[in-house]
């Protein structure tokens, strides 16, 4: 008795889930904790819930657009790296114009969401999306696409300030300035991973220009990022709450420094996915100080 191949040949959603990261939501939270950080000082406390709701969807859907055409620009070269070698692109389960139509239903559902904010705020959205989409194409032409993906990443904030108050603020500045030095420094981990298989295949990373001196510049981009997060808290006449965020943070770069010690692959990724809670103990010194100054009056 023979299996029926229409069922055998069904269609599954998850090569598409696969493409999307949304089974992975490691980097949607490296992009969310410092938006929602920007969203609540902007308010100056607690933000609109519409906003909120706008910023955490936009949040996810803009990074699995960025994932897919980040896999897009990689599809000849991530079958040659051990560990993208069988994403959906180069294994062939989902083809290169599936991803890009994939690409422009994730944009353009963000887009929609955009819809909701201020005139400035579509306009900035307008310029991230061009720098997201930017992003995966400069591995080629530059040892410096972690400072693309760090403008990206970071350019969440800038939309949070000003669909709060619809302009931009010295504050909104620095604390753009720091989220872009913490994330060139956790993708210079993440680039760590695959430094030797990027050589063989011509990928450019700041884990390639740093070579010996990978460690000694993650640490100088993490210092600088801290002393960024706390000239943020000194525009914003924060007090105790907010640098015990800022000192955590602190901590976790120091464990994170020990982690990629010996430059183990495994290990420079478990420091890359530990910035998770980096960026959650920003957020949560931006609430806990807001929370403490609710308190006492």
């Amino acid at each position: 008795m023979h299996a029926n191949p229409s069922r055998q040949q069904k269609p599954s959603l998850h090569p598409y889930l696969l493409l999307t990261r949304l089974d992975k939501p490691v980097g949607s939270l490296l992009l969310l904790w410092p938006t929602l950080a920007a969203l609540f000082m902007a308010a100056e406390g607690w933000p609109p819930v519409g906003l909120i709701i706008v910023f955490t969807l936009g949040t996810f859907l803009m990074r699995s657009a960025g994932c897919v055409i980040n896999d897009y620009a990689d599809r000849h070269v991530d079958g040659h790296v051990a560990r993208t070698q069988n994403r959906p692109l180069p294994s062939g389960t989902v083809k290169p114009n599936e991803a890009l139509l994939l690409f422009a239903g994730l944009a353009g559902a963000a887009g929609l969401l955009v819809l909701f904010l201020n005139q400035t705020t579509i306009l900035l959205a307008a310029g991230g999306l061009a720098v997201a989409a930017l992003y995966p194409f400069m591995k080629r032409w530059t040892y410096l696409p972690q400072v693309v993906l760090g403008a990206a990443f970071s350019w969440g904030i800038l939309m949070a300030w000003t669909a709060v108050t619809g302009t931009l603020s010295n504050a909104a500045g620095v604390m753009f300035l720091g989220s872009l030095l913490w994330i060139v420094a956790y993708d210079t981990m993440y680039a760590m991973v695959d430094r030797e298989d990027d050589l063989k295949v011509g990928i450019k990373s700041t884990a390639i220009l740093f070579a010996g001196l990978d460690r000694l510049m993650i640490g100088i981009l993490q210092a600088s990022a801290l002393l960024a997060f706390y000239l943020v808290g000194q525009q914003m006449d924060f007090h105790h709450g907010y640098y015990l965020g800022v000192s955590a943070c602190a901590m976790l770069f120091i464990y994170q420094q020990w982690l990629i010690r010996k430059r183990q692959p495994e290990l420079c990724f478990a420091a890359f996915k530990n910035n998770i809670w980096s960026g959650f103990m920003l957020f949560f010194g931006v609430l806990l100080e807001y929370l403490v100054s609710y308190a006492v009056g």
